[in-house]
């Protein structure tokens, strides 16, 4: 969800105005994909590289994400949204861990979308931790293959990605999903978060049907 600073930056705003314009476009999204049909969205909200942003910047966006959860997770309960925490969870207060395994535990049985937030999140991190786990659960090498990893990173039991959007123009991956997302398509836009709104959406998956996804095999001409 690229582009908030700027976003702010362009207006005369402060950063942290560019974030909260950001949250308040989580809930539009949301909405959007819900309605469409979309079974799972993954945010990525805040990565592990993001730490060594100025502090009060850092302090604001935890600060940020409590309100969001105090404010959002009743009416996402009463719409079958399911949350599902992507990353670590050992950096953060305690009491704003405790809002995001609240969040999870109330949501965990709702079936009529998954949105997995990815915070402090590194996907390095994520397979890093995977081997540990795999190594301290005492599996063999030769009982170790892709489904394997899989079921071991954050995201066990969820699909792989189709689509990757970025927003504010950028085209690189930024350590997102680097396990799951191989095969996904790629989708950029100049649009800046905030301003990425239903019809930049509806663009984005018009882009996404027209591919041909071959997974490494041959296309149909």
């Amino acid at each position: 969800m690229d582009g908030n600073g700027r976003w702010a930056k362009e207006r005369g705003l402060s950063r942290q105005a560019g974030h909260r314009a950001g949250t308040e476009n989580i809930r539009r999204i949301i909405n959007y994909l819900g309605e469409r049909g979309v079974p799972y969205l993954t945010l990525y909200a805040f990565s592990t590289e993001n730490w060594v942003r100025p502090r009060p910047e850092v302090r604001a966006l935890m600060q940020l994400v409590a309100r969001v959860i105090k404010r959002e997770i009743k009416e996402l309960h009463e719409r079958g949204v399911r949350l599902v925490h992507l990353g670590r969870l050992d950096n953060v207060a305690p009491s704003l861990r405790r809002q995001v395994l609240d969040a999870i535990d109330l949501t965990k049985g709702n079936t009529e979308m998954t949105v997995a937030v990815a915070f402090d999140y590194g996907g390095r991190a994520e397979l890093v931790d995977a081997v540990r786990r795999i190594i301290a659960d005492g599996l063999s090498p030769d009982k170790v293959d892709e489904e394997t990893i899989s079921s071991y990173l954050y995201t066990a039991g969820m699909p792989d990605p189709d689509l990757v959007i970025r927003t504010a123009g950028e085209m690189r991956l930024s350590n997102f999903l680097i396990w799951q997302a191989a095969y996904a398509e790629y989708y950029s836009t100049p649009t800046y978060w905030p301003d990425f709104g239903s019809e930049n959406m509806e663009e984005a998956l018009r882009a996404y049907a027209g591919r041909e996804r071959r997974f490494g095999g041959l296309g149909l001409d």
